[in-house]
């Protein structure tokens, strides 16, 4: 070994580099290895001698037996490290980052069976986790019976491990890594807010927004911004005016939407957009979908299956953004789905299919609005219909008559509890005693 690779790192240097990764939001690891200029498996061998970890060499790490079986390799992947099976009946969990206390603590206490630690250089992890996503999607796809590329797939963007390493741009890396952390952790908006030092991109999850990252660099806050605005299809030369458009992304063998709001600030652009994953909304319950499965009180469960069967009238659903308005309204149509009634939904978009259920995305392009889809409906003889949202007053109008017609319909609004919901429908010009009625 080099005389680069024994010599500890010294407290002092590790001091500095906390301190600056703390003012740039960046990981302490990323901001050391910068600041020492070592090549990757110099910078390694000097933090493992130094933190006393023993450290894997790619050959050896490509070599190793992952243990999918004891730590999955979406939870593995989520939280940057992988467990593999090392010398007979011992497991190793390899991380890139000795620094985090969140993931000692996490591994501690998710791996049930005893494992010690092994450091390797944020490249190699990646590299290996990227060759193993790879074989599962390759997997999953015979199981299901399908090619591993699609035609409905050919040309979406590719959120897998393997296409963000080997990706040389440095901005299309950081728009594709941002779209798959927000899926791993199940955030429901990702908001990428341009400021006078850089980039701050947020995650909501479970309706509460946090910072996850800040990228110190005008430019390339610039360039990701423009980057969202192409793949949504959006004029990327316009920067004084709001745009709105969405894209599809490839994440583990299945589509995900993205819809795309652009909004021009004082110092740029802001991008913000919303997840709209239908496969996670199944797998979110785990079951069929079913009012019991939703969590809420018995009493509650037992007033929205009352209604849910009522000849007419509105079920409506309030609540922030993510709180579970749609998953809601799905159970409910899920269970009085039984083929005797014509049970007809206007969604933007279609977030889960629906068997017997007909079912119309939004188009606002082409002229299909809520308003004029749910006129239309009306002409196909419902018996249940479901409005995605109620966003205007046409809609407000049509679904509040349509529920006093003879119709049962079903919607959700935003506002911030019940009683607002009165006082908006008040501002979308609904006639208050037929919305009482």
């Amino acid at each position: 070994m080099s005389v680069a690779e024994t010599a500890l790192i010294s407290s002092r240097e590790i001091e500095e580099a906390r301190s600056a990764a703390a003012a740039a939001r960046r990981r302490l690891v990323e901001v050391l290895e910068a600041q020492l200029g070592l090549d990757p498996d110099a910078f390694v061998a000097r933090l493992g001698a130094t933190l006393k970890i023993q450290v894997m060499r790619m050959e050896e790490l490509r070599g190793a037996a992952p243990a999918f079986d004891v730590l999955p390799f979406s939870e593995g992947s989520q939280r940057g490290c992988a467990l593999v099976r090392g010398e007979p009946g011992a497991l190793w969990l390899v991380t890139d980052d000795p620094f985090s206390g969140e993931q000692q603590a996490w591994a501690e206490e998710r791996i049930s069976q005893e494992f010690s630690w092994r450091l390797v250089h944020r490249g190699d992890l990646v590299a290996f986790l990227a060759s193993h996503e790879e074989t599962l999607r390759a997997l999953d796809a015979v199981r299901a019976g399908a090619t591993v590329v699609s035609e409905e797939t050919r040309g979406i963007e590719d959120l897998s491990l393997k296409a963000i390493s080997e990706e040389s741009s440095e901005v299309v890396r950081l728009v594709r890594s941002t779209l798959r952390d927000a899926l791993m952790i199940g955030a429901s908006d990702i908001h990428l807010e341009t400021i006078a030092a850089g980039l701050v991109i947020k995650f909501r999850i479970d309706g509460i927004l946090s910072q996850i990252k800040f990228i110190q660099d005008t430019k390339q806050a610039e360039q990701a911004i423009s980057r969202v605005k192409v793949l949504a299809e959006l004029d990327i030369t316009e920067r004084r005016v709001p745009q709105d458009g969405r894209f599809k992304a490839l994440d583990r063998g299945r589509a995900v939407d993205f819809r795309v709001s652009i909004m021009p600030n004082i110092y740029g652009e802001d991008a913000v957009l919303r997840v709209l994953d239908k496969q996670a909304l199944y797998e979110s319950t785990q079951q069929q979908l079913s009012l019991d499965s939703l969590g809420f009180e018995t009493d509650d469960i037992r007033a929205l299956r009352r209604l849910s069967h009522e000849p007419y009238g509105m079920l409506l659903v309030t609540g922030p953004t993510g709180s579970g308005k749609t998953t809601t309204l799905y159970a409910a149509i899920t269970e009085i789905n039984n083929g005797q009634d014509k049970i007809v939904t206007i969604e933007d978009p279609v977030e889960y299919q629906l068997a017997g259920v007909l079912q119309i995305p939004v188009n606002e392009k082409k002229g299909l609005t809520f308003a004029r889809g749910l006129r239309s409906i009306l002409r196909h003889d419902p018996d249940k219909i479901m409005v995605g949202e109620i966003r205007d007053p046409e809609t407000a109008n049509i679904a509040v008559q349509s529920a006093l017609t003879g119709h049962l319909v079903f919607t959700t609004v935003h506002a911030n509890n019940v009683f607002d919901v009165i006082g908006r429908f008040m501002h979308m010009n609904v006639d208050l005693f037929s919305f009482v009625s």
